[in-house]
């Protein structure tokens, strides 16, 4: 029926939809991310592991059906490049966050105790809000200065979650954790800043358009 009903609808438009999805699977992915590292049982946190493979399953879907309109003959809302730009960096988003909650349990990380795991899926969780906030706008492009503010945003959430990356490192090299431990909580810390990173990526993006097209 999605497939029928993307048929009849303005090729143009059809891009906004796909964006929507996509960044309604961030949102979905990131509110996992969340309940992963605040549960403490391995099991329970590896069915929400689980959920959030789905969900990036789901994503790849949404991004491969963009990039197969973008290959077909259709008029595009705005520039193609953009558009593979964008579909490429909500996509990195959801592979990252993915893989944060992933290597938790492949680690064995007891993520309640670390402050620096719970502060950053946190701030991954307001990061990809704003994303959607402005992924939402994109489809009229009338409130600019909303898309604007939310990019400030995307900005300053992945400023701080450098700060919370930095802090963390710190902490991590003044415990008495063995080389093992370190080594597998700071790749932890490093995907999910990065998650961030991708964030601010996506917002460059998005800033990138409303500059030529509002």
């Amino acid at each position: 029926m999605a497939g029928i009903l993307s048929y009849f609808l303005p090729k143009d438009k059809v891009f906004y939809s796909l964006f929507e999805q996509a960044s309604d699977n961030l949102e979905a992915i990131a509110k996992k991310l969340v309940q992963v590292v605040q549960e403490p049982d391995f099991n329970k946190r590896a069915a929400y592991i689980s959920e959030m493979q789905d969900i990036e399953h789901q994503n790849d879907n949404v991004t491969h059906h963009i990039f197969i309109e973008l290959g077909k003959n259709f008029i595009t809302p705005f520039d193609r490049e953009d558009i593979h730009s964008l579909a490429s960096a909500l996509d990195d988003i959801a592979d990252y966050i993915y893989a944060s909650g992933k290597k938790i349990n492949f680690y064995q990380i007891d993520p309640i105790s670390d402050q620096g795991i719970q502060k950053t899926a946190e701030a991954i969780l307001e990061a990809v809000t704003a994303v959607k906030e402005a992924v939402m706008e994109l489809r009229n492009l009338k409130n600019t200065q909303k898309i604007i503010e939310c990019v400030i945003k995307i900005n300053s959430i992945e400023n701080n979650a450098d700060n919370i990356f930095d802090m963390s490192i710190e902490k991590l090299f003044n415990s008495d954790v063995d080389a093992k431990e370190l080594i597998k909580r700071r790749e932890l810390y490093q995907v999910m800043e990065i998650a961030t990173d991708k964030c601010e990526d996506a917002g460059n993006v998005i800033e990138s358009i409303v500059v030529k097209y509002a």
